[in-house]
This record gives structure tokens, C-alpha cells and sequence, in this order.
């Protein structure tokens, strides 16, 4: 269902960017609503950008344009207008999720922080969703906090974005910051890490599966060189 290119009928407005309508899909019409910053007439031509279960099990579909992105945060903003619908499981077609290569540094050694998931097969680096009203920065602290017990400080000027479909027709989007701690105390969270490993960057080069992870750990060690004492 998601990013499927769909036409639908706009019946009512319910917020300046948030309208409901009818969906024509397999010939059947169904129940949708449209989220656009854009103008709009009684015909809306988009894709499905995400799948809404709410309270009462009466599953919605939300359209958007192409070119529009709309993250869960956003979408679960937009829904909050109407009173009675209560989402409680939500599908998008766009994710976005943020952390940061975590690295500790004593004199000339420095660390890098390696996580693996749980019921992963790879190590990485701590991330995760980001909520609504948060900013990219505040959502790879309080990841990393949630993970690890970790308190960081982001470093300035280093910002890296992935970009990839993980499964199916899913389009995430990770912001990478580079944030240094000073402690040591790690204490995973359960439910979502099962490991983590301090190492060096060719250690770092070793463990890690994917280019952009390669990417991302020479940057970091380019940046590290040049700005951290």
C-alpha cells in the first residue's frame, strides 16, 4: 500500500493542512485523509504515505504529494486535530532517526563507540526515531542516553546523512553527528541493544558492515585529528 499513486476526493477541510476524503483504490473508495502544505481543488492526485490504525480498528490511509515529505512525528501532529481518532499503530512510508559516532578521547587514543541491536547481525552506531518537537541533535542525545547511559556533547560543523530503504518500499533517512563523552558508565537499555565495544578506528573499519558506516568513521577520525584536543 505505501507509495502507491492513488486518486482522491477531497469532501472537507480539517486543518490548513490536513483534509478528508475518499480514496479510489482496486475500483473501491475508500476512507483517507490528504496531508499537503500545497494548494489544493476536489480531486487530489499523490501517493500513500502512511497507514493509520487507530482506537477503533477503522484503518486510514494518508495521502500526500510526491514531492512532499512527512515523517510520524509530523503526521501525528497533523491527526491530533481530530479529537477522536487515537492512533495506536501508525506505517509510514518516509522514516528519519538520528544518533551520532560516539568517541572518548585521552590524549592521543581515541574510541569509538560500537552498538549492535537487538536480534541484529551488525555493528553501528547508537540512533533512533525522533519525536516530535525535537530537534535532530536533541533526538541523538536522548538516544544515546536511552542506549547507553551516556552523556555527550555534539560536536560542531559535522552533520552526515544516509540515505536508504531498509525493507520493502520504506525510505529512511539517519543524520550522523559526531558527539564526545567523557564517562563510562554503560548501562544498555535491554529492549533495544544486546552488546556494545569501545574500539579504535581500524577496529571501528573492522566490525562495521556497510560504506556509509566506512564513510562516516573516516570522516569522524578526519574531524577528530583536526579539532579535538
Amino acid at each position: 500500500m505505501l507509495a502507491r499513486k492513488v486518486t482522491a476526493n477531497i469532501y472537507g477541510k480539517l486543518a490548513d493542512n490536513l483534509y478528508s476524503g475518499y480514496a479510489n483504490i482496486d475500483d473501491k473508495s475508500r476512507r483517507a485523509f490528504i496531508l499537503t502544505d500545497n494548494p489544493v481543488s476536489d480531486v487530489f492526485y499523490g501517493i500513500v504515505v502512511a497507514v493509520v490504525t487507530p482506537e477503533s480498528g477503522d484503518v486510514k490511509i494518508i495521502i500526500s504529494s510526491e514531492k512532499e515529505i512527512y515523517y510520524q512525528p509530523d503526521i501525528i501532529k497533523a491527526l491530533s486535530v481530530i479529537k477522536s481518532f487515537v492512533p495506536t499503530k501508525i506505517l509510514c512510508l518516509y522514516e528519519k532517526s538520528c544518533g551520532a559516532v560516539v568517541f572518548r578521547k585521552n590524549k592521543n587514543d581515541v574510541k569509538l563507540l560500537l552498538v549492535k541491536n537487538h536480534n541484529g547481525r551488525h555493528w553501528s552506531f547508537p540512533k533512533g526515531h525522533i519525536e516530535e518537537n525535537e530537534s535532530e541533535e536533541e533526538t541523538a542525545i536522548r538516544e544515546i542516553k536511552e542506549e547507553t547511559n551516556l552523556d555527550v556533547v555534539i560536536m560542531d560543523n559535522f552533520r552526515e546523512v544516509s540515505n536508504y530503504c531498509p525493507f520493502g518500499k520504506i525510505r529512511k533517512e539517519v543524520v550522523f553527528f559526531l558527539a564526545r563523552t567523557t564517562g563510562d558508565n554503560i548501562k544498555l537499555q535491554e529492549s533495544e541493544i544486546d552488546s556494545f565495544l569501545w574500539v579504535d578506528i581500524a577496529g571501528a573499519k573492522k566490525l562495521c558492515s556497510y560504506d556509509n558506516d566506512f564513510n562516516l568513521i573516516d570522516k569522524a577520525d578526519d574531524y577528530i585529528k583536526r579539532f579535538v584536543k
